[in-house]
Parts: C-alpha cells; sequence; structure tokens
C-alpha cells in the first residue's frame, strides 16, 4: 500500500484526507511516495496492523508515538562551484572539510511556508489523526513577534488548536519532541495527536561573504506527527537526555536583531551588529562531538540499553568531520551513522526528520531498527532520545 500525496493547500479550510496515488523519484519537486517496507526491505501490499497491546496485567505507560513523518525542501539547488564563484573557496574545500555538494536554499519562502509544506506532508502520513497541538521548531523565525505556530495550524486547516515555537538551536527537533510528548502523555492534547514542525531558513542568517558560514548552511522543514500510545511499541519515545550550558552561548549566536543589540549603548549611541551567524568553528566540533557522544550514551541507557545495541544513528548533521568523529567516539560501523549532509547541508533544526526521511526513502530505515537520535547546537544545548523504527507512511517533497 502506497503513502498518500497531500493535498494542495487550502488556506482556512479544514484539513482533507488526501487520496492515493501512484510512486515517484525522490527529490523531483513533486511529492514522493515511499512504501512501507518491511524489516527485510520488501514491500507489503497489505496495510501494517495496529500496535500491540497488553493482553494481560499492568498497561504499559503510557508514550508518544511517532505516527508519521512529512518532510519539504526548497528547490533551488546551490552547488559548491556556484559559492565558489563568489567566495575564496572551492569545491574541493568544501567536500573535504564540511562534506557538502549541494544544499537547497529558499528563493521567495520563508520559514513558515517551508513549516505548512512538510506539516501538511506529515499530516497526510499520519493519516485520520485528531491534531490538538502544533509545535513550530526554529531558530530563523519569520518575525520576532508573534510566534508562526499558530499561522502554520491555521494554513493547515487545523482552526485554534495549541500552538507555540520553541528555540534551541539545532537540538530544536530533539527538544520539540520531548516538548510534544509531555503533552501527550499528561493528556493535554487527549484524545489527540501532537504536530512537531522544524523549519528554518538559516541561510538568511549567514553573511554572503562569510566563507565559513555561507557554505555550511541549507535550508529545510521536517515534520512529525505523534500520537499517545505505550511505552514499548514500535514509535514510542524512549526516555530523551536534554541540557544546556549558558556559559557558552557567544561561541555560536547570531548577535543581531535582539533587544540586547538594540538596547546597549557604546558612547556614539546604539550598537547595531548584524544580524548573521557568529561560529567559533574548532571549539564547536571539539564541544558538539564530545556533547553528542555523551548525551547519546546517556539517553541509550536511560532506555535501558548500551550504545552496542543501537542499529542505526540519526545525529544532527552538523558536517561531516563532527559526524565522523561522534562515530568513532561512540564505537559505530560506517553503515550505522546516517548521513545526508552531501545533498541538504546543514538545515539546523530540520537535519534530523529530514535525515530520517532521507534514510527511509533509501531503504536504510526500515521497521524494526532501534535508532538513537541525537543532536547539538546553540545556546549550547544538547538532546537525545530513542525509538524503533515503527511501520509508517514517509512523504517527502520539494
Amino acid at each position: 500500500m502506497s503513502c498518500p500525496i497531500p493535498p494542495p493547500a487550502t488556506a482556512g479550510t479544514k484539513h482533507d484526507r488526501p487520496t492515493p496515488a501512484s510512486d515517484e523519484a525522490p527529490r523531483t519537486g513533486e511529492d514522493d511516495l515511499v512504501r512501507r517496507p518491511d524489516a527485510t526491505g520488501t514491500d507489503r501490499s497489505t496495510a501494517p496492523s495496529a500496535p500491540p497491546r497488553p493482553t494481560s496485567g499492568t498497561p504499559s505507560p503510557r508514550a508518544a508515538v511517532l505516527a508519521g513523518l512529512g518532510t519539504y525542501v526548497p528547490p533551488r539547488v546551490v552547488t559548491n562551484d556556484e559559492l565558489a564563484a563568489r567566495l575564496d573557496t572551492s569545491d574541493s574545500w568544501i567536500r573535504t572539510r564540511i562534506g557538502i555538494s549541494t544544499r537547497r536554499v529558499a528563493d521567495g519562502e520563508a520559514t513558515v511556508d517551508l513549516a505548512v509544506s512538510a506539516g501538511r506532508r506529515a499530516l497526510a502520513a499520519a493519516g485520520p489523526i485528531d491534531i490538538r497541538a502544533v509545535v513550530l521548531v526554529t531558530t530563523s523565525a519569520d518575525r520576532l513577534c508573534p510566534a508562526g505556530a499558530p499561522e502554520v495550524a491555521s494554513r493547515l486547516g487545523l482552526g485554534t488548536v495549541l500552538a507555540f515555537d520553541l528555540a534551541s538551536g539545532c537540538s530544536g527537533f530533539v527538544y520539540g519532541l520531548a516538548v510534544a510528548a509531555s503533552l501527550i502523555t499528561s493528556a493535554v492534547t487527549e484524545p489527540g495527536g501532537v504536530l512537531v514542525v522544524a523549519s528554518d531558513v538559516f541561510t538568511a542568517l549567514t553573511a554572503p561573504d562569510d566563507r565559513l558560514t555561507a557554505v555550511i548552511f541549507g535550508d529545510g522543514a521536517g515534520a512529525v506527527v505523534l500520537r499517545a500510545g505505550e511505552a514499548g511499541e514500535p514509535g514510542a519515545l524512549g526516555p530523551f537526555d536534554l541540557g544546556s550550558d549558558g556559559s557558552q552561548a557567544d561561541i555560536l549566536h547570531v548577535p543581531g536583531g535582539g533587544t540586547r543589540d538594540k538596547k546597549t549603548r557604546g558612547s556614539g549611541g546604539p550598537v547595531r551588529t548584524p544580524p548573521y551567524l557568529i561560529m567559533d568553528g574548532p571549539a564547536v566540533k571539539r564541544l558538539a562531538v564530545d556533547g553528542m557522544v555523551r548525551s547519546a550514551r546517556r539517553a541509550a541507557n536511560a532506555s535501558g540499553r548500551s550504545i552496542d545495541d543501537i542499529d542505526l544513528v540519526a545525529a544532527h548533521q552538523a558536517n561531516q568531520r563532527i559526524l565522523d568523529a561522534v562515530a568513532r567516539e561512540l564505537g559505530l560501523r560506517p553503515h550505522q551513522m546516517l548521513t545526508n549532509i552531501g545533498h541538504v547541508g546543514n538545515t539546523a533544526s530540520a537535519s534530523i526528520p529530514l535525515l530520517l526521511a532521507d534514510s527511509a526513502v533509501a531503504g536504510l530505515l526500515t521497521p524494526g531498527r532501534r535508532v538513537l537520535l541525537s543532536a547539538f547546537g546553540a545556546g549550547l544545548a544538547w538532546g537525545s532520545t530513542t525509538l524503533v523504527w515503527p511501520d509508517i507512511c514517509v512523504v517527502v517533497g520539494a
């Protein structure tokens, strides 16, 4: 059975459930249908069975369960050669030092636009689940005020549901999952689910002439639908490991545009700093590797497992050297560290859902796989969790 293609956006109307359509090749500018494979990668023609339920004894604890995944990336592809034509860099340097060949860049689209496109696909993938809350995870908000989540909810036809933004840098998606899981397990969203959308147009926050940051980032959005379920069933999010270190905030920050910039006065009047990312690359690499390794181990242990029990790791796609270092420190084999940074770049908070979707499309992520998610970013902030990959639809598009 094929996953459905979401219908075109209809502002101000209730979300319509899509009709099935045939498969298409990935990343062609249209939605890509992902069949539900079994653990061996073989397509099935029947719908997945319902989640297992206990037949006797004490019921399992309540949990948030992954029910659908959708993504969106802008159609414009920017190559290394295009960047090298205006910056002091080269295709070889970018590939070797960062691991990126191309990235997607928004042109005429903003963060909420990308979020709506990804959210629509996630809703289509999940099917008829009553959404009671929307969490928009972003570091590149369209406006300082108001939050973008209510607009996302409105444009998706979800009405007046609970909706708010969450900003936690590149670790934001994991934080968003944790907050959404709390809404579900505390019955705030009973009897419905939560839509978590991670969307960043981070290229708007990088200086066009900065050869170090302009080559790293791309734009994109990924969304998941979470439903109420039971701990231990496929897709149930495991315990979370979350943390921060605000004493290191200045090594990765965008200083301009906020109240500190506007209200800080020097001898010559108001100080105005550019609204672009400033990054201490070596420090970020060192702290990111250490932070993700420690957090990943804690999350695995909290779930009753060790790193040796994990099949696949989906880490924030910061750069390839960081990913390689994390894999070495965790003792992973090459195939266990999922990666897609080569063709999408570092998409900030959207990197993990985009990675999960691309890995599912490629057949690398199949039901039953024990997966660990881990991220590290500005704040500084980090987070990790685990799950067994469920039998769900994934709808991707550009």
